[in-house]
């Protein structure tokens, strides 16, 4: 009870700090001070300690990252383990829950891709061709989608009329990613997905997150949301270089 109502805590603390800018914004400091009765000092206190708004884009509490199990190469009874990139990408993800004050853990969605998306705090990393389900839910986005053909999987952006295919196809230490924000099935919350056209793309599109994560909670705030990402990763490492928004946020 108490980690759930220090979760509380920190959500309305971020919600008294948006409201303080906003004052701050619009007014002159002994305004302010006026109109909210805080001394010089709370109200510094106040719009320095509260998290920043942007967090809300992860999560407001415990965020849970599911990551796509697939089966164990090369072995007669394999187990289900998840790829070097993903651990990039959860890791990545990890550290910002934390430097946002937010708590987090990972599970891996079981061979076969079906995952219970009906829970708060839910952030997915599974392309479509591990999980039909998740294939089902892509679609209802007219504005970007998976295709595949006979040279293998790539993105399309249907609103600019381009196709992006990995530069990781022609050697490239380069991919495209999707990320995107979902209604849950039940309709009482959202979930954030995210894959890319190989696995290095899940730690670029959750990068490009992380790095981008004020402008994308100022432009969409709780609304659904889906957008492409490109970033370069280092071949050896697998660790994310750089990462850019590579399509219009569509909302």
């Amino acid at each position: 009870m108490i980690e759930e109502y220090q979760g509380r805590v920190r959500d309305l603390s971020v919600g008294r700090k948006a409201a303080l800018d906003r004052l701050t914004s619009k007014y002159e400091r002994p305004e302010v001070l006026a109109r909210t009765g805080l001394s010089p000092s709370r109200l510094t206190q106040l719009l320095t300690a509260a998290p920043r708004p942007e967090r809300a884009l992860l999560g407001t509490g415990t965020v849970i990252v599911a990551l796509g199990g697939k089966h164990e190469a090369g072995k007669d009874r394999p187990g289900v383990t998840i790829s070097e990139e993903d651990v990039v990408a959860w890791e990545l993800l990890r550290t910002a829950c934390d430097e946002h004050g937010l708590k987090s853990l990972y599970e891996v969605i079981p061979v076969g891709g079906a995952i219970n998306l009906n829970r708060p705090n839910l952030t997915v990393i599974c392309g479509p061709r591990l999980s039909p389900q998740l294939a089902q839910i892509l679609e209802s986005d007219s504005n970007l989608s998976f295709e595949k053909d006979q040279f293998g999987w790539y993105l399309v952006d249907h609103g600019a009329g381009r196709i992006h295919r990995s530069p990781a196809d022609n050697g490239e230490p380069a991919d495209y990613a999707y990320l995107g924000r979902f209604p849950r099935p039940d309709g009482k919350g959202h979930f954030l997905y995210m894959a890319g056209i190989h696995a290095t793309g899940c730690a670029i599109a959750a990068h490009c997150l992380i790095n981008n994560l004020k402008r994308l909670h100022t432009e969409v705030k709780k609304k659904r949301f889906s957008m492409l990402a490109k970033g370069t990763f280092d071949p050896m490492t697998k660790q994310v270089l750089t990462s850019e928004i590579a399509s219009e946020i569509y909302k």
